[in-house]
């Protein structure tokens, strides 16, 4: 019998949750003291990942065979563009900083290796790269809440992903994710993991490079 495909994936990536609770970037985050311009860094590239998740996200739902869960995965895309979208325009009010014209190297991989997936693969590997990028930002969310002071310059950002209503929406990711993995076969499964675990480590690799403010070589 096969076991719940979210929770052994979640356990799976364990080592890279401890290596990203642990980075400079979110520690600094917990104690207030993250440089605005690292965090204009990482907003600037968050708000042009944010259109290659959607549409891997739209790609996905055309992928759907039930109606219900096609404009599940239409919410999904709708929501990661107007909710995150309108934090990411207060913060740059606030700083008076544009939103950025190219992606990084992380962001770009990232958005890329989203987009192969949910091309090429089965709509239960598409998801199950995209997955990361909702539970790994509730975990992340949620943990720097329970440390943080509610002073902290970048309260904001932390109470939108530690909120209710974001984690409703990753409930909803996770349970889609598990009922589409029920009918897949071994090979696909591993596929799904593979998936699974390289957006994890992208998701480090995003953090790490908004805390370098790591740009092209050349």
């Amino acid at each position: 019998m096969k076991g719940n495909f979210s929770s052994m994936a979640f356990l799976t990536i364990d080592p890279i949750m401890q290596a990203i609770y642990s980075h400079p970037f979110n520690e600094d985050l917990i104690d207030g003291v993250l440089s605005i311009e690292k965090f204009v860094y990482y907003l600037q590239q968050d708000s042009l990942f944010l259109v290659d998740f959607a549409r891997a996200l739209a790609v996905g739902a055309a992928k759907m065979s039930d109606e219900k869960d096609t404009a599940l995965m239409l919410h999904f895309a709708q929501q990661s563009i107007q909710a995150e979208r309108e934090l990411h325009a207060l913060y740059f009010k606030q700083y008076r900083v544009p939103p950025a014209e190219f992606q990084g190297p992380a962001a770009f991989a990232y958005g890329s290796h989203l987009l192969e997936r949910a091309s090429l693969g089965s709509v239960a590997e598409g998801l199950a790269a995209l997955l990361p990028c909702f539970w790994i930002y509730r975990q992340v969310g949620t943990h720097i809440r329970k440390l943080a002071n509610m002073d902290n310059p970048y309260f904001r950002w932390i109470a939108n992903y530690s909120g209710a209503e974001y984690s409703l929406l990753v409930d909803k990711a996770v349970d889609l994710m598990d009922r589409l993995a029920v009918s897949a076969g071994d090979e696909e499964r591993d596929r799904m993991f593979a998936g699974f675990i390289m957006s994890s480590r992208y998701e480090f690799c995003f953090w790490d490079d908004a805390y370098h403010l790591r740009s092209w070589p050349i």
